[in-house]
């Protein structure tokens, strides 16, 4: 069980290192979608050093009820 926490926190680790070095966090343009795909960069860990990118180009936020 310690080994795959172990696993999991490393795999999160360097998809975290990984969303800056691809300038995610460069300029003020917040939106759904940059905030999606640093998501989805953290969560593909390792793969991002062998080719994956993952992107996210649209997304919908659920407007409040009027």
């Amino acid at each position: 069980m310690r080994i795959g926490s172990l696993v999991i926190v490393v795999w999160l680790i360097i998809g975290v290192v990984a969303s800056p070095q691809r300038g995610y966090f460069k300029g003020n343009n917040t939106s759904c979608a940059k905030t999606g795909t640093i998501v989805v960069t953290v969560l593909a860990g390792g793969l991002n050093y062998v080719g994956v990118n993952p992107k996210v180009h649209d997304c919908k936020i659920p407007q409040p009820s009027k």
